[in-house]
């Protein structure tokens, strides 16, 4: 399954984004995608069931003690947990799903697809949202030099 533009733009657009994995470890990715998605204006949700706030942001323990009103969900788990968080998120009734590449399996992936959800998977978020910094600035510039990026 590959991710399109569109796909991408539908996911992002909400600005609500729970986000499975956070780490309370600042030089760990799951907290830098979460601060980073911070500072770029989205309301994030962290997810981590060992941890009550990170960065002064409430956190919560699972997917299902998110509120009703957030459909999208980012995983940055290890990929053992990630079969897992996808099935609480189905259950929950979260239509946005973008599983961060590296977090991927095919058994995920397969459980996702099988709902009709909108499901990125092999995309690393901080390619996507704007203004691009840093290697991933450098990373998407390449990829769509060789027709990588999605289109």
């Amino acid at each position: 399954m590959k991710a399109t533009k569109t796909s991408i733009d539908s996911f992002l657009s909400s600005r609500k984004v729970a986000i499975a994995g956070v780490s309370r470890d600042p030089k760990k990715f799951g907290h830098q995608v979460f601060k980073n998605l911070k500072e770029k204006g989205f309301e994030v949700y962290p997810i981590n069931p060992g941890a009550d706030v990170i960065e002064g942001v409430p956190c919560f323990r699972s997917v299902g003690a998110l509120p009703l009103n957030v459909h999208s969900l980012l995983i940055i788990t290890p990929k053992k947990q990630t079969q897992g968080v996808v099935a609480e998120a189905l259950a929950k009734g979260i239509d946005n799903i973008w599983i961060q590449q590296m977090s991927d399996t095919p058994e995920s992936v397969e459980l996702a697809s099988s709902h009709p959800v909108n499901l990125i998977t092999k995309e690393c978020i901080l390619m996507h949202i704007d203004p691009v910094e840093g290697i991933h600035k450098f990373h998407r510039t390449i990829r769509r030099f060789f027709g990588l990026h999605p289109k």
